[in-house]
């Protein structure tokens, strides 16, 4: 990965944003699909380092990996009012 890569990658998934993990191809222990959680840092390699709903944190390969930003009201589990 190039400068220019890790700059946009950096610039797109700042701390604190909600991604939902697609898919991870290479990991003896992958995250499930569908697992949500929220990017901690973005390395000078371009691993986007996150910490995951599951309890697991791990680093998301973009060139390996299959992930996408979402809104934080969609990973939100719903409330029951009563």
């Amino acid at each position: 990965m190039n400068n220019q890569q890790v700059q946009y990658y950096k610039e797109a998934y700042p701390k604190g944003t909600r991604i939902m993990l697609d898919s991870m191809g290479d990991d003896p222990r992958p995250i499930p699909p569908g697992t949500t959680g929220t990017v901690i840092a973005v390395d000078d390699i371009g691993t986007i380092h996150c910490a995951f709903d599951n309890g697991r944190q791990l680093g998301i390969c973009p060139d390996v990996d299959s992930f996408h930003a979402i809104d934080p009201v969609e990973s939100e589990e719903p409330v029951m009012s009563m």
